[in-house]
C-alpha cells in the first residue's frame, strides 16, 4: 500500500486546506512528527551505556536527523505561507 492510500483522508483534507504542494507538506510532517514519536518511545528502552538517562547514540542520531528534516519542511511551508500572503 502506498503512501497516498494509507493516508488518503489526510492528504485530501490538507491539500483542500492548504493546496497540493502545502498539503502534502503538512502531511510529511505528520509523518516525521509519527516517526519520532515512536523513535522517542524505542529510545526509553534502549538506554546508553555510556551516558546514563539518555537514549542509546543510533536512537538519538535518528531523532535529530528526523528533527532536522521536520525544521527544514516547517520553513519551506512558513515561506510558501509568506509568499502567498504578498
Amino acid at each position: 500500500m502506498t503512501v497516498y492510500e494509507e493516508r488518503k483522508q489526510d492528504l485530501e483534507r490538507y491539500e483542500f486546506m492548504m493546496g497540493l504542494e502545502r498539503g502534502r507538506l503538512a502531511v510529511t510532517l505528520d509523518c516525521i512528527t509519527d516517526a519520532l514519536v515512536l523513535v522517542g518511545q524505542h529510545g526509553v528502552y534502549c538506554q546508553s551505556a555510556r551516558q546514563l538517562g539518555k537514549p542509546a547514540m543510533d536512537i538519538q542520531l535518528i531523532t535529530k536527523s528526523l528533527t532536522d528534516a521536520k525544521e527544514l519542511i516547517s520553513s519551506v511551508l512558513e515561506h510558501k505561507n509568506k509568499a502567498r500572503q504578498d
